[in-house]
């Protein structure tokens, strides 16, 4: 039996019953926008913001949709109900559709939930390895620092990073910036300060990422998005870690076979990545 919980076109159906049409946008085009979401004791951590942002790249695009977040936000929680979710994995995929013989529009919404997938205990004792990846960063991508269907591009370069050994890869802009990893947001800790890239770089402006933001604001670290990221600063770096929804905090420890500091996860590092823990704990305490 599945353990995929899926809610399709306002209803819960069975997830080998999930059906869209075969000239549905995202299928013909990739044509759809999503988000990616945890769940932790039964709660989305930071729904609001996730649905924000989705909808913002609906609109950036012009798709389609014709949903707002109060529905997304309850069908989400129905979801999570109906599966008997605690610690999940949750994904909002929003798409135009299909056109019907009359010329009516038929959007679709699909979310679907399962179990939090355990996570490597070493990426976080021990640390990452990342590669640089081979493809590049550009502005002239509308679908750059979205989250779209059209991701192939990252499928691709995670499967060179997974060849060579690598947990992510890297990507940089054309101009030599460093703009995020395939999927996760990117930092630095240099000279004890944390920095990461403009999200005009461009780069997603990641959920987690902003709640670190925030963490080192809380914890008297400053914190940096204003300035340019090289190759010069990646290198020099006392510790790199990524961000990400399902994944927190991970520190990296290698970029390929250069060493990042100590070769082990930082101090700063183990700082945020326990402080987001506790903050995770406190957003999202267990339901009564």
């Amino acid at each position: 039996m599945s353990e995929l919980s899926v809610y399709l076109n306002g209803r819960i159906v069975p997830a080998d019953q999930a059906c869209i049409s075969v000239s549905d946008a995202a299928v013909l085009h990739g044509a759809s926008a999503f988000t990616t979401m945890l769940a932790h004791n039964g709660r989305v951590f930071r729904l609001p913001g996730h649905l924000e942002r989705l909808l913002g790249t609906v609109g950036r695009l012009g798709l389609r949709t014709e949903t707002a977040a109060a529905p997304l936000a309850a069908a989400v929680e129905e979801l999570l109900r109906a599966g008997g979710l605690t610690e999940a994995r949750l994904r909002i995929t929003l798409s135009p559709g299909s056109v019907r013989d009359d010329g009516e529009a038929r959007p679709t919404t699909l979310i679907t939930a399962e179990p939090l997938p355990p996570q490597p205990e070493d990426w976080y004792r021990k640390g990452l390895t990342v590669v640089v990846s081979s493809f590049r960063q550009t502005a002239e991508d509308p679908t750059a620092g979205l989250k779209t269907g059209c991701y192939l591009p990252r499928v691709l370069a995670m499967k060179e990073a997974a060849a060579k050994g690598a947990a992510e890869a890297l990507w940089f802009t054309h101009d030599h910036r460093l703009a995020e990893a395939c999927f996760c947001n990117v930092f630095l800790v240099l000279g004890g300060k944390v920095l990461t890239p403009p999200v005009d770089t461009p780069a997603l402006p990641g959920i987690v990422r902003g709640a670190v933001i925030e963490l080192c604001g809380a914890l008297g670290i400053e914190c940096r998005q204003d300035q340019a990221l090289t190759v010069r600063e990646m290198l020099a770096a006392e510790e790199i870690f990524l961000t990400a929804s399902c994944s927190g905090v991970r520190p990296v420890v290698r970029v390929e076979r250069h060493p990042v500091g100590q070769e082990r996860p930082g101090p700063v590092t183990q700082r945020l990545a326990s402080a987001y823990r506790d903050l995770l704990d406190r957003e999202c305490p267990p339901r009564p």
